[in-house]
């Protein structure tokens, strides 16, 4: 178990310590308090980006 801090949460997203801090409000990621700190697990980032994955759509054949 490694845990984040919001920003270094968003640097493995590539994004704002902002919109992190916004996933997190909204209860969309999950998150674990540690006193006044906020962390986040790197497997529930994981799951946050496997849950939000949308597969290319595979044409079926038609007969």
């Amino acid at each position: 178990m490694s845990l984040l801090s919001v920003e270094e949460a968003a640097e493995r997203f590539g994004t704002s310590p902002r919109f992190i801090r916004r996933l997190i409000a909204e209860r969309r990621i999950a998150f674990t308090k540690i006193g006044r700190h906020v962390r986040i697990d790197s497997a529930d980032i994981d799951a946050f980006v496997a849950a939000g994955r949308v597969e290319p759509h595979q044409p079926s054949e038609a007969s």
